[in-house]
């Protein structure tokens, strides 16, 4: 029997405009912007932040460029948003924060996050995945978060569990990357709002 779409009639209305700037007490999450394209480099080549996150790495300043001007295209779309992480006062990016893949006819999104490995255990992402949420229900109106991780990423997994994630599943050698079948597993957090 063929699947049976159903059309929803309640499509959340997105607008990401203008960009949001977030802040916390420590930290400002705001547009993520060229001159951010040697630090996005620099996480995303260097293999400890990479230890668990299974994308490719950039083989130039110019490829970080391109994908910089892919998530501005995304954001003017109200299709998603990454934000900047950086100290209240500098312009310094100490890593990133954003939500993709939204699903306007269920009100979902999914979460990743990315820190500079110097700036990892200072509870700086706990922080800035804490506004983040809060700026996903309160204002994007989203009813659902997900993150897919890495199993083996215990530091992701107690941060998300912190949030009020919960593991909604595990995936045996579903996804595959670099000649091999890797594991994942998916958090979930549902706003309280009803």
């Amino acid at each position: 029997m063929p699947y049976i779409y159903c059309k929803n009639t309640r499509m959340l209305d997105v607008n990401l405009q203008p960009f949001p700037i977030l802040s916390t007490p420590r930290l400002t999450l705001r547009a993520v912007n060229f001159g951010d394209a040697e630090a996005i480099f620099a996480m995303r080549t260097d293999a400890e932040v990479l230890k668990y996150i299974d994308i490719e790495r950039p083989k130039s300043i110019e490829a970080v460029i391109d994908w910089i001007k892919m998530t501005h295209e995304i954001h003017k779309k109200n299709d998603g948003v990454l934000w900047g992480i950086t100290l209240k006062g500098s312009e310094e990016m100490l890593g990133s924060i954003g939500f993709w893949n939204m699903d306007k006819a269920n009100h979902r999104t999914e979460t990743g996050y990315m820190l500079a490995t110097a700036w990892q255990g200072k509870g700086i992402m706990q922080e800035a995945l804490t506004e983040a949420i809060k700026y996903a229900f309160e204002t994007i109106g989203l009813h659902s978060i997900q993150a897919n991780i890495n199993p083996a990423n215990k530091a992701s997994m107690n941060l998300l569990e912190r949030t009020g994630f919960v593991r909604e599943a595990y995936f045996r050698e579903n996804y595959y990357y670099k000649d091999k079948f890797l594991n994942s597993a998916v958090y979930s957090l549902i706003t309280t709002k009803k």
